[in-house]
């Protein structure tokens, strides 16, 4: 498998109209709002502060797997270095041509070459699999599902936290110590990656106001702070910082106004177009593609975050441009 098979699907693009259906009946249905027992109540992990861990039999067998690699790769080496004292064998004879003259020569090499190229690289593809179907899959009811759902303060990151810690916890239990950091960092991709789609890609179901930016800021630190002190510094600071700086350039994005959003998008749609230039000069923009790549220069996440601002500008002017429709 592959981590794009535990990715959901982008949805559609919508505008946020103010005071839309659903939020009415959000509102309707929870008057005073919900609270961070009633997700704990919902998503059963409301167990004091040792929640169960979530990682899946599949996820298990995948680190299991994972320490067979390591294993093998150990014995290679340890059996390549036994090989390489022994005066009587010689390793592969390697062919070079040169000048279209083909000539040979010996010259000492690896016995195991094709081997210790190929584990390193399945270690790193079992190792992003097993990230991604660990935070898409077995955490998706504390994570994608509910992070931020309806409204950002009675929806926030503290309940996905307690369960993600238990999951390191049992990851760090079940694998070697070789294979730790790697599964470490790659799980923290996959957080971020989840992070960036409830922002960016989170459906009807989630809105955003500008003023929301600061408690998402809040979380998305307590989100790195769980990476930096699990594991006894398994993924260094500095490590964190790197691969967190595409979710800060969006939190960035909202917490600008509407104006300047919708300045920046038409300026970054220009540029990406062909058009070139500040002024549009009135030629109409294009719908930017979606790369997958999303940072705060991007056009498409720009406008993805136009589409989750609970403003009646943003939603005017994504009327007039796209005509896009009304969240139901």
């Amino acid at each position: 498998g592959s981590k794009q098979s535990y990715i959901p699907a982008l949805p559609p693009l919508t505008r946020c109209n103010r005071d839309s259906t659903i939020i009415k009946f959000w509102r309707k249905a929870s008057p005073c709002g919900s609270n961070l027992a009633e997700l704990d109540h919902v998503t059963g992990t409301n167990e004091g502060h040792n929640p169960r861990p979530s990682t899946s039999r599949g996820t298990q067998r995948l680190y299991i797997r994972l320490n067979t690699l390591h294993y093998l790769l150990a014995q290679i080496n340890s059996l390549e270095k036994s090989l390489s004292q022994n005066p009587s064998l010689v390793p592969p004879t390697k062919h070079y041509f040169i000048n279209s003259q083909r000539s040979q020569s010996t010259k000492k090499g690896s016995y195991f070459e094709i081997v210790n190229t190929s584990l390193p690289a399945a270690c790193q593809h079992v190792s992003e699999v097993a990230a991604y179907r660990l935070i898409f899959l077995d955490s998706n009811s504390v994570f994608y599902d509910s992070l931020y759902i309806e409204d950002v303060a009675n929806a926030r990151i503290r309940p996905a936290l307690r369960i993600l810690k238990q999951n390191l916890t049992l990851m760090t239990t079940l694998l070697v110590d070789r294979a730790q950091p790697l599964a470490m960092k790659e799980v923290m991709r996959a957080s971020f990656d989840a992070f960036l789609m409830v922002l960016l890609a989170g459906g009807n179901s989630r809105v955003f106001n500008r003023s929301d930016h600061v408690m998402i800021q809040e979380d998305f630190e307590s989100l790195n702070k769980a990476f930096c002190t699990c594991g006894e510094g398994l993924v260094s600071e500095n490590v964190v910082e790197r691969e967190a700086a595409v979710v800060e350039g969006v939190i960035e994005l909202m917490s600008q106004n509407t104006e300047q959003l919708m300045e920046d998008f038409s300026i970054a749609t220009c540029e990406t177009s062909g058009i070139g230039g500040m002024n549009i000069n009135g030629q109409k923009l294009h719908m930017p593609p979606t790369t997958g790549r999303w940072n705060r220069s991007d056009p498409n996440t720009i406008l993805r975050v136009l589409c989750h601002r609970n403003d009646r500008t943003a939603n005017y002017f994504l009327k007039r441009t796209f005509q896009l429709p009304k969240r139901r």
